[in-house]
């Protein structure tokens, strides 16, 4: 069984999140997904998640797609974090190519490609214009 572990936010969750989610999960058997805690986004973004941990976790776990939810605490855990789910494989969006190639040692890494034209920063920023 191959398990495949990816992280993120997934805060304003859209059609993005959807696409990188179904194809990290087309690689393997598991999905296990960390999402970061709202602390965790703060030091990250220096700006709170529009929707709380509890909710994005919620939001994340209803999905068919996706086996496991936890959250992540720290960057600096992400070894323990795979070591602990067992983790085949680590998929990022390809923003993070390269940055996360230090854990190859443990398991593989695969970049995918974002959806174009859609992030939730830029959904947030439109929005705060339209008030």
């Amino acid at each position: 069984m191959k398990r495949i572990i990816t992280f993120g936010t997934f805060d304003v969750f859209h059609v993005g999140h959807v696409n990188i989610l179904k194809r990290a999960r087309d690689l393997g058997d598991q999905l296990i997904v960390g999402i970061s805690s709202d602390a965790l986004n703060y030091s990250k973004k220096q700006r709170y998640p529009i929707y709380s941990q509890e909710d994005r976790v919620e939001i994340i776990s209803s999905l068919r797609f996706v086996d496991e939810v936890f959250i992540e605490e720290s960057l600096e855990k992400k070894l323990d974090y795979i070591k602990n789910n067992q983790a085949d494989v680590l998929v990022m969006g390809d923003d993070w190519e390269g940055k996360f190639d230090w854990v190859k040692t443990q398991c593989d890494v695969v970049y995918l490609p974002r959806t174009p034209s859609i992030s939730t920063t830029e959904i947030i920023e439109i929005v705060r214009k339209i008030k």
